[in-house]
């Protein structure tokens, strides 16, 4: 019982607050990151009003943004922080001393991209799974509920990021680049404490989100809010600079991002931990709970298990927006929108209607990611390997896996069934309400279905949790997509319409309000 208290309570970090953890009943890496983010939200207030563009120059932005994320990585995750400084610092090396044209030579992608698309893919993906792979064989499927890997992630999915922009503004044509792309071009390279401070400030350093070089830089200089404003001509009135715009303060926005994060803190302290995840496999449950009862605490495990993620992405939005980042315009009520870098929506999480609804609205960023780095990229194989990067991203837990090949069939049998029955139910608002509601039901089912085994991490709990529901959801699924592609199989038209369909899922991103992430079938939380 002894060693159990100790492991909840060890860190590789600093242990300072250890008093605090054995007080509150908290593991201390979770009592230090959540007082890093409460530290971070002061901070990002104190560099809005004192450190402003209009107070301090540039480079002290920087630094300042640089050490305190420095900080903050020491003081979780001790030494191993020097794993993120280190894929950091070499990826920085590899994009200004290797030849532009020729990155794509550390790209996992050339074997399906041609050479004139590259990112050093390789270095920082490398890296990253060797150390998840410790992460497994070494802290035991995670002893720590925090590790150095979640920064680790986001790091990577930065400096990824970068690496095509870079090539984006030094190597291609203004042709060859959508529009987006053209507004997120890097032409020149960055010095190292632009690069560190974008990979590593204290606003996202912990939990992110990602967000474009070109956005962090303006923010960082002063032009964020007032080309935000110009994309929004009937707000901005020909009005050029920052000190020229008014003052579009974050305040109502942090402060009602906060609101949700003491809710969602609140169910976690009342619901979340009175229903354990891990009581879904316990033997006896298993044994001796009828099917439903199995399957209702299945469905409220895994709902309530949701909050926890949503406070950590909620507070670190709030973090940003109180240090002035993350202002998207003005939305049609002519009110000043702070979802630029939102990475998740709450109620459109909780009330889709579909497995694709729901996961666009889910880890947003990690979704525009995907589509950025590899889904806009590839020339050909766009789906698999977007799904080849996005589990490489997640680690080697097997539970991820599972979660990502089981969501392949229901993706496939909810598009066939949409196509096959919605239809019906357009005639009358009531038809079409009890459609929704059965959707909805359903949907959450599947999720909760196909999210187990991410939380569960280990085979024989997967296979465990499979077996007492009876594969139900996969036998389902895939009978539905034998069903219904049989019966359409005489419309050859209908392959163009499924490709596209694919494809829908990674459709621009509107960078100006919190919508759907864009994202493919494979996109979780780390």
């Amino acid at each position: 019982m002894g060693e159990q208290t100790d492991t909840a309570f060890k860190t590789t970090g600093s242990k300072w607050l250890l008093p605090v953890s054995e007080y509150l009943g908290f593991p201390l890496d979770q009592v230090n990151f959540l007082a890093c983010q409460l530290f971070a939200l002061a901070a990002a207030f104190w560099f809005r009003l004192y450190l402003s563009p209009g107070h301090a120059n540039p480079l002290v932005r920087h630094a300042v943004a640089t050490l305190l994320g420095i900080a903050f990585l020491i003081f979780c995750f001790g030494w191993y922080s020097a794993h993120i400084l280190t894929v950091v610092v070499a990826s920085y090396l590899i994009i200004i001393k290797a030849d532009i044209n020729n990155v794509h030579r550390y790209d996992i992608s050339t074997v399906f991209t041609p050479p004139h698309t590259g990112i050093p893919m390789v270095t920082a993906m490398g890296y990253l799974t060797v150390c998840q792979v410790s992460r497994v064989f070494i802290f035991n499927y995670g002893i720590l509920s925090t590790d150095f890997s979640g920064p680790l992630m986001i790091v990577t999915q930065k400096i990824t990021t970068f690496a095509f922009q870079l090539h984006d503004g030094m190597c291609k044509k203004s042709e060859q680049l959508t529009p987006e792309q053209k507004r997120l071009a890097i032409s020149v390279r960055p010095s190292l404490i632009e690069y560190l401070s974008y990979t590593l400030n204290f606003l996202g350093v912990l939990v992110g989100p990602c967000s474009d070089y070109q956005d962090y830089v303006d923010f960082i200089e002063g032009r964020h809010i007032s080309k935000r404003l110009k994309q929004h001509s009937q707000t901005c009135n020909g009005q050029n600079g920052y000190d020229k715009t008014p003052d579009l303060s974050p305040l109502n926005a942090v402060c009602r991002k906060l609101l949700v994060c003491c809710g969602c803190m609140l169910f976690f302290l009342t619901v979340t931990r009175s229903l354990p995840i891990t009581y879904n496999v316990n033997p006896q449950f298993v044994s001796t709970a009828p099917f439903l009862t199995r399957l209702t605490y299945a469905f409220f495990s895994i709902q309530a298990a949701r909050p926890k993620f949503y406070f950590a992405w909620t507070l670190a939005d709030a973090v940003n927006n109180a240090a002035g980042y993350g202002f998207s315009g003005i939305d049609e009520n002519g009110k000043p929108s702070w979802e630029l870098i939102c990475n998740l929506n709450i109620v459109g999480i909780e009330t889709a209607t579909s497995f694709k609804t729901f996961i666009d609205n889910w880890n947003i960023r990690t979704g525009i990611w995907l589509k950025t780095v590899c889904y806009d990229r590839a020339p050909k194989h766009r789906l698999a390997l977007t799904f080849l990067l996005s589990a490489l991203w997640h680690g080697v837990y097997p539970g991820y896996y599972f979660t990502f090949i089981t969501a392949i069939p229901i993706t496939m049998a909810a598009r066939a069934i949409r196509k096959s029955v919605r239809h019906h139910f357009l005639g009358s608002s009531g038809l079409k309400l009890g459609y929704d509601i059965l959707t909805w039901a359903a949907t959450q089912l599947a999720i909760c279905y196909t999210v187990m085994p991410f939380l569960l991490l280990a085979v024989e709990s997967t296979m465990t949790y499979y077996r007492s529901m009876y594969f139900h959801i996969h036998i389902i699924s895939i009978l539905a997509v034998i069903a219904l592609n049989w019966k359409h199989k005489p419309r050859e038209p209908a392959a163009t319409t499924k490709t596209f369909s694919s494809a829908s899922s990674f459709s621009s991103p509107s960078s100006d309000q919190c919508q759907p992430a864009h994202s493919n079938n494979n996109d979780k939380v780390h």
